[in-house]
């Protein structure tokens, strides 16, 4: 007798115990809770872009499309970290690269090497674009033909290195001349945005 008891009373808290297990399984697994699965894919995400981020954010990456001579590449870099970083250097396949800016000598614009490199100030962002600090491409090997992507490398002031991709899109705004003897350009007085 004492073992049939025993028996009666194990089956019904296994089965208690297989319910609650099932129940807690299902609350944890649940794809359609939303409060479930939103922090998981959310931290991915955000361990994902953390993983991938360079030195600097760098938004709207695109150069100027060119079939030969000069052109330069632009975008928007953001410095999310507490120190200063300074680009010194950038390279790219189609053309050696100098870092420019535009600047007023002698009551006109001109285009000249930008002396101590580019400077990103800690929590904040610069704008490279035409008619001010960009990322200035010499002697193309090749046209640069709208819609091509090109894959340049920045060279920061403490060793490290950043690659990124940019688009090359027609432009025709602020008519800086990127030709040999480029050192004077008209004040840019149009659109500073490339065409779509």
């Amino acid at each position: 007798m004492p073992s049939t008891t025993s028996g009666r009373l194990l089956r019904p808290a296994a089965l208690i115990a297989a319910a609650l297990l099932a129940a807690s399984v299902a609350a944890c697994g649940s794809s359609d809770d939303p409060t479930t699965a939103a922090p998981s894919a959310s931290t991915t995400a955000s361990a994902s872009a953390a993983a991938s981020a360079g030195v600097l954010g760098i938004r709207d990456p695109w150069v100027k499309a060119a079939d030969k001579g000069m052109t330069a590449a632009f975008g928007t870099l953001v410095n999310d970290g507490d120190a200063d970083v300074t680009i010194t250097g950038a390279t790219t396949e189609v053309s050696p690269m100098e870092l420019h800016e535009m600047t007023m000598k002698d009551g006109k614009m001109v285009m000249q090497a930008k002396p101590g490199g580019i400077v990103i100030k800690a929590r904040s962002s610069a704008t490279l674009e035409p008619g001010g600090d960009h990322l200035m491409l010499m002697n193309l090997k090749q046209p640069v033909k709208a819609g091509d992507e090109l894959s340049f490398t920045l060279t920061f002031a403490d060793g490290r290195t950043q690659t990124f991709t940019a688009v090359a899109k027609p432009f025709t705004g602020a008519q800086e001349s990127y030709a040999p003897g480029h050192g004077e350009s008209p004040m840019p007085e149009m659109s500073m945005s490339p065409a779509s």
